[in-house]
């Protein structure tokens, strides 16, 4: 019986049965790499070709390992639009994300914080591991601006962590994206940011659960214990802060 449901398989992979290459490729998977789970098979996300197109544009066609995080991050971009305060990203790389926030932020009379040293990582302390070492992660600042070309309201801070934030001291945000991979400035971001987020505000970690990343994950641990919001892992790797409403803002 077995046999006859496979060659039922190999006939419908035939004639391009969307379903059997997912169950095909999940039990290929299983065999290579059984640690990865498949998710439900038919998730919309997968079908949004707008957002696919973009996706490709902007980071190629070889490699789809953010595009989970970036769906994510444009969705919750929705979440926010409608508070006050500006929005920051810290570790730009070339402006992918950048890009889907201010895209969903234009015309609403918002700034966007843009923080990098454009150099790559800083140097991992013994919390980050072995995986990252100083200087991955360049990329020219000019990659950036041409990626956010289209946006007028794009706020250009370049340098290391934490040294240019006291050009926004004065300002509150409504949505920070922490993107830098090691304790040291995701530690220092958190202390900056979280006392300037308006109430309802987000604070999105791409890489909180990622192995590779204990300093980042370490460093948002750290900083919430003693705080009343709770981290929510995602699936995705992404860590979310949704602040309290009714917060002070300093």
């Amino acid at each position: 019986m077995r046999l006859l449901r496979y060659l039922g398989y190999l006939r419908r992979f035939g004639a391009g049965d969307e379903y059997v290459r997912f169950v095909l490729a999940e039990r290929i998977c299983r065999l290579i790499y059984p640690l990865y789970k498949f998710s439900e098979f038919g998730r919309i996300f997968l079908y949004d070709r707008p957002f696919i197109r973009w996706y490709e544009s902007a980071l190629g066609r070889s490699n789809y390992h953010s595009l989970d995080r970036k769906y994510a991050l444009d969705q919750m971009m929705q979440l926010v639009a409608h508070l006050p305060g500006d929005t920051a990203e810290c570790g730009v790389y070339q402006g992918a994300s950048s890009y889907l926030i201010c895209r969903r932020m234009s015309g609403l009379g918002k700034l966007h914080h843009a923080f990098d040293s454009f150099e790559g990582l800083s140097a991992p302390r013994p919390e980050d591991g072995s995986y990252w070492r100083a200087g991955d992660l360049s990329a020219p600042e000019a990659e950036a601006r041409e990626t956010l070309r289209d946006f007028d309201f794009v706020a250009y801070h370049r340098g290391w962590i934490p040294t240019r934030f006291t050009e926004v001291a004065d300002r509150t945000f409504c949505f920070v994206h922490l993107d830098v991979d090691l304790y040291d400035p995701t530690r220092d971001a958190l202390e900056f940011f979280y006392d300037r987020m308006v109430p309802g505000g987000i604070i999105l970690c791409d890489d909180f659960g990622f192995r590779t990343c204990p300093g980042a994950h370490m460093a948002m641990t750290d900083f919430f214990r003693d705080k009343a919001e709770e981290i929510v892992s995602l699936p995705t790797g992404q860590g979310l802060v949704q602040t309290r409403v009714g917060m002070t803002i300093s």
